[in-house]
């Protein structure tokens, strides 16, 4: 609501006011730029009380309420800033509206304001993947109920996130209050710095404990351990030896992924990648089963959204490669983060772009997609939530696993809780491919043609022959690339790779080209032997190189019939005089003559004819306008055979 003051008032009071306002505004804002949200948020929130708002204020707080995942809240203020600023509101807070919409469940106004996001960005991949998945709900739905909710017993009033898996328990980052004398808070959300701690799960060991090896007086949080258990890769800010390094270009510091060896004495020196650096942040580490690749998030340049996922490899001396995006299906224009492979190469991450319930969703794929990036899939309910839910582990083979969530309910901020998967994901995905496979040349369908889908290892899958009509359908597997080829006796075979996709149905047709054609007297070689356009260049008649190509084709042909004989006749379009036209054509029709005769073609076999502007195959004639393409139909050559 905007609030109307008298105007004598307004005089006496607006100054004062609106210089205190400012004041505080613009303090805000340093924090907000800052990434101090929280008392930002505050002073906000406390001008928006007043009555004084602005299309900025709103922008702002609303965003400081959506990224501590108060979206409750978040969706009050985009909700306001909607209704004030509606026609210039950007996309990010569109989509950022319909996010905290469906957390708070509000599902019919969430796909009210997509739509409205769609309208405002046609490109965004996060628009496709909500026009392709208009019934996602319905797909989630199929995903839930797999999963037994239970409980885990080491949760605090406090923020309880990312476990993983560590020898005989697992650990996980946590914010609670230790007893410690010295406290350090940091400013995003007014809360304490994050560490490591550790569950001992065997028991004579049973309790929670600091990792003390790797924790900072700063931030560390999300793990994983090499599959020998011999590295450890974790997350911290960008300090080491308890000391800051580095910000980005907007004085930002950013988060760094680390590791350290193991040695008898316990957990080694602590080791910066070299994939990081001061300009971004690079976080949440996961590694491959096989101990090959490292993945982790990102908003390095060239990232889609505000984050997304990457790999490197880890090469045998222990470098890294270059990091490698996942991809379009994986990354959206939002936040994709907290990687996690099974021991059966199933990749789980967390996104708030994918279609989902409401704030980050736990969503999974094969990694043997990779780098085509196959089927994405939503876990569904009861791990995804209307709610933040994230940092997903499970253990493939008993399906017992981890996962944290912001959902209500809860003892603190974030909660770890605990599942056991009664039935794994379906990712079988089958496609339905139909079409006509066709002659190239005379354009008849062609029955009892075989139409067969080819896997990547070059096995045939399975087969379709061609009706009486020419038509076909064949089934493939979606989740992987396929090649549909069509063959027929006597006929070129011709093929189209399709890459993983969502399943929708294909239409193909195909059109092959006879191995060999029959010629008679009258037929025009240029179009049994399918030649391209043979072009000269402006008012010229000299063989270009790209028409001697074509040319040769045509050598050829007369070389492998020696009693062959051609006449090559040339056309002009309707523009320029129509003696002029008559002229050059007549040289053109030369000059592709003499050019076969100086490769040794026999002048008897060879004549030639300019025919000008005066056998038009369309309605270009003088005076008519035509695109440059329909005059391009008229410039032609033929290559007629003679008796």
């Amino acid at each position: 609501m905007k609030y109307r003051f008298p105007i004598l008032i307004a005089l006496f009071l607006g100054f004062g006011l609106a210089s205190a306002q400012e004041g505080s505004v613009n303090r805000a804002n340093r924090k907000y730029n800052s990434y101090s949200f929280k008392p930002a948020q505050d002073i906000y929130q406390r001008v928006l009380d007043k009555g004084y708002q602005s299309e900025d204020l709103l922008k702002k707080l609303g965003n400081t309420y959506y990224f501590n995942a108060e979206y409750d809240k978040a969706a009050e203020i985009y909700d306001m800033l909607m209704a004030e600023y509606g026609p210039s509101m950007p996309p990010d807070y569109l989509f950022r509206y319909a996010q905290a919409l469906k957390t708070i469940e509000q599902y019919e106004k969430s796909e009210e304001i997509m739509a409205r996001f769609a309208e405002a960005t046609r490109n965004d991949s996060r628009v496709l993947q909500f026009e392709a998945r208009e019934d996602y709900l319905r797909e989630i739905e199929e995903n839930s109920g797999r999963y037994t909710m239970g409980p885990c017993a080491y949760n605090s009033p406090y923020s309880d996130f990312a476990p993983a898996f560590y020898k005989e328990g697992i650990l996980f980052s946590s914010d609670r209050d230790t007893g410690n004398l010295a406290r350090y808070r940091h400013t995003w959300n007014q809360k304490d710095f994050l560490d490591i701690y550790k569950i001992h799960t065997d028991t004579t060991q049973r309790g929670v404990g600091k990792l003390d090896a790797i924790n900072s007086r700063y931030h560390e949080s999300t793990t994983a351990l090499s599959p020998d258990g011999k590295t450890l890769y974790f997350t911290r800010t960008n300090s080491l030896e308890g000391k800051k390094t580095g910000k980005d270009e907007e004085g930002i510091v950013c988060l760094k992924i680390y590791r350290t060896e193991w040695t008898e004495e316990g957990w080694g020196a602590i080791e910066e990648l070299p994939i990081n650096n001061d300009g971004f942040s690079v976080a949440h580490p996961a590694i491959s089963p096989d101990g090959k690749y490292l993945y982790f998030a990102s908003n390095m340049p060239g990232s889609r959204g505000a984050s997304d996922l990457y790999r490197s490899r880890i090469k045998d001396d222990g470098t890294f490669g270059e990091a490698e995006n996942l991809g379009p299906k994986i990354n959206t224009e939002a936040r994709e983060t907290f990687p996690f492979i099974s021991s059966d190469s199933t990749l789980y991450f967390a996104s708030d772009g994918h279609p989902g319930l409401g704030g980050l969703d736990v969503f999974a794929t094969k990694l043997a997609y990779l780098p085509f990036n196959g089927k994405v899939l939503n876990v569904g309910r009861p791990v995804n939530s209307s709610w933040d839910d994230f940092t997903y582990v499970i253990e493939a083979a008993s399906g017992d696993g981890f996962f944290a969530s912001n959902r209500e309910g809860g003892e603190g901020s974030d909660d770890i809780y605990s599942f056991v998967e009664d039935r794994p994901l379906n990712f079988e995905c089958i496609q339905s491919i139909t079409g006509t496979v066709r002659d190239k040349i005379t354009n008849q369908v062609l029955a009892g043609a075989t139409v067969k889908v080819i896997d990547e290892n070059n096995q045939e899958i399975g087969s379709s022959l061609t009706d009486t009509d020419g038509n076909y359908e064949i089934t493939l597997d979606c989740n992987r690339g396929n090649f549909v080829r069509a063959l027929r006796e006597g006929y070129i075979p011709s093929e189209e790779y399709l890459e993983p996709s969502d399943g929708k149905p294909r239409t193909i047709d195909f059109y092959l080209e006879p191995e060999s054609v029959t010629g008679g007297f009258g037929d025009d070689l240029f179009k049994l032997l399918q030649l391209s356009t043979i072009y000269f260049d402006f008012d010229k008649y000299d063989i270009r190189p790209d028409a001697e190509v074509e040319l040769q084709k045509v050598i050829a042909a007369l070389e492998k019939y020696p009693s062959l004989k051609i006449k090559a006749n040339s056309h002009t379009d309707s523009r320029g005089p129509d003696a002029y036209n008559m002229w050059l054509s007549d040289k053109r029709a030369e000059s592709t003559i003499n050019y076969m005769i100086s490769k040794g073609i026999s002048a008897d076999r060879l004549s030639s004819e300019g025919f000008g502007e005066s056998r038009l195959i369309n309605e270009c004639e003088d005076g008519v306008r035509c695109s440059e393409a329909k005059h391009q139909d008229n410039r032609r050559s033929e290559f007629i055979i003679q008796e």
